[in-house]
């Protein structure tokens, strides 16, 4: 501030009429006034961060925050309509049956006169009952044998398909699917084996038989990431983890068909190398991390998420930038339903880029403007920011295949997410090769509807019998 120019709500007389010595002191209060400001205004937006307009989780939220009105109820009650369609059990063919039960009379119930011959369509009833289930054990014996000629001594040898350990495959892919796929704990899944397979299993047996069932998916989780490391484009993101109390990071490479796990130390450029290769030359889909930067903007696409709740951010803080955020949200409403269209075949390409040739055009120019509001710092940086990779911001519009959005990645991250909460990490980095690769399949597998507990089986089958192990890609 001009200590010759009067502060706002003092004229000119009185400024002048004021001893220098008391200007000093006006002048350097306000600038403190004017800092404290900035100060609280930045505090203020840190505490009201929330999953709306940071990427804050949404269990982090406080009850405070306004969630979306409720899609508005209709008339209809709930369960079955009137005239819809029913969706009862279909009776098995007699092939499919364990065993019958037949209730078939004797005598009339009329005149007691002996009853002869079947019923060609009877009433039928079928119960769906679980067996009990009694555990399969085989004992493998070698005889050593003297010979009556020479007195020499022969012994068997033990077969190649024997497992090695005390569990065969099929147990071993059961506890791995319980932990792996259900996140079940080593005592409930010590419990869960007694009573429902009658097998008795130590707490240290079940992370051997993980590491068993973890040495059966290195060749087909090798093959998956350079499956993904093949591909044009490839959603990737990262979370949180601990091993051994020691902080690092699990990363997703998340297409369509497969999506791989790794984790590692880094969250920056080697994690991402690591990942994909230093050489990838597909399309990214990820947020405005740094560790991304190293990537030509061609070879990127920034998540509209994460720009529309950094646009919300903008609408939060107030004044000019609330305006411009209004302003950016405005656009992204409007594209969000062409794109949808786009990838429903409602919409053509060509269609869809005449478009969105506006859009972009308001965009940038709203961001400009932003990167021009001195007054709002944060503002300011933000648009600054998005404009050095404004053109990471359009790829989905002229590549196939490139999502606006990493939902994808963000959504096979969930289940790494839960696991950290249930267990806090891994304890070994052997326990960390178990929880990439099991979730690498659990995940693969899922999105392309295939059976887990088979796909598990098989491959610790594999690994006994020395066979090639099933592929966790999709059919040609």
């Amino acid at each position: 501030m001009n200590k010759k120019q009067p502060p706002a709500g003092i004229s000119v007389a009185d400024w002048q009429a004021t001893p220098e010595s008391v200007r000093q002191l006006v002048v350097g209060l306000l600038a403190s006034v004017d800092q404290l400001q900035q100060a609280v205004a930045q505090l203020r937006e840190q505490v009201n961060k929330n999953s709306q307009n940071s990427s804050k989780p949404p269990s982090s939220d406080p009850p405070s925050v306004k969630r979306k009105p409720p899609v508005p109820k209709g008339q209809r009650k709930r369960g079955g309509q009137p005239g819809h369609p029913g969706k009862g059990r279909r009776l098995k063919p007699p092939d499919q049956v364990s065993r019958f039960v037949v209730s078939q009379p004797s005598a009339c119930g009329a005149c007691g006169t002996l009853l002869m011959g079947e019923d060609p369509e009877p009433s039928r009833h079928q119960v769906t009952e679980l067996p009990r289930i009694e555990p399969e054990v085989v004992e493998y014996q070698v005889h050593c044998l003297r010979c009556l000629a020479c007195g020499q001594e022969t012994r068997g040898e033990w077969p190649s398909t024997m497992p090695t350990g005390c569990f065969g495959p099929r147990l071993q892919a059961v506890t791995g699917y319980l932990s792996g796929r259900f996140g079940v704990s080593r005592r409930d899944t010590q419990e869960l084996l007694a009573t429902l397979f009658r097998v008795e299993m130590g707490l240290g047996s079940i992370p051997a038989q993980e590491q068993r069932l973890s040495q059966a998916l290195v060749q087909p989780v090798q093959a998956a990431q350079t499956f993904v490391c093949q591909q044009p484009a490839v959603n990737v993101d990262e979370t949180g983890w601990t091993e051994t109390n020691q902080s690092c990071w699990l990363w997703v490479g998340s297409t369509p068909a497969v999506a791989v796990f790794l984790l590692r130390a880094s969250r920056g450029r080697q994690g991402l190398t690591d990942l994909l290769g230093s050489d990838y030359a597909g399309i990214v889909g990820s947020d405005r991390l740094s560790a991304y930067n190293g990537l030509p903007d061609e070879q990127r696409q920034l998540c509209w998420s994460h720009l529309r709740r950094d646009f919300q951010a903008l609408v939060d803080r107030g004044g000019n930038s609330a305006l411009i955020g209004r302003l950016l949200l405005d656009q992204v409403k409007l594209f969000f339903p062409l794109w949808h269209r786009v990838r429903d075949g409602t919409l053509t390409r060509q269609a869809f880029q005449e478009a969105m040739r506006p859009v972009r055009r308001e965009v940038e120019s709203l961001l400009q403007l932003g990167s021009l509001l001195v007054q709002h710092r944060q503002t300011q940086a933000t648009c600054r920011n998005i404009l050095k990779r404004k053109n990471a911001l359009w790829t989905f519009v002229d590549q196939e295949g490139v999502e606006p959005t990493n939902n994808a990645a963000e959504q096979a991250l969930r289940r790494g997410v839960l696991w950290r909460k249930r267990s806090f990490g891994s304890q070994s980095q052997a326990g960390s090769r178990f929880v990439e690769r099991i979730l690498t399949v659990v995940i693969s597998l899922r999105r392309q509807q295939r059976g887990l507990l088979d796909f598990l089986t098989d491959a610790c089958q594999a690994l006994v019998s020395g066979m090639a192990p099933p592929s966790l890609l999709p059919a040609a």
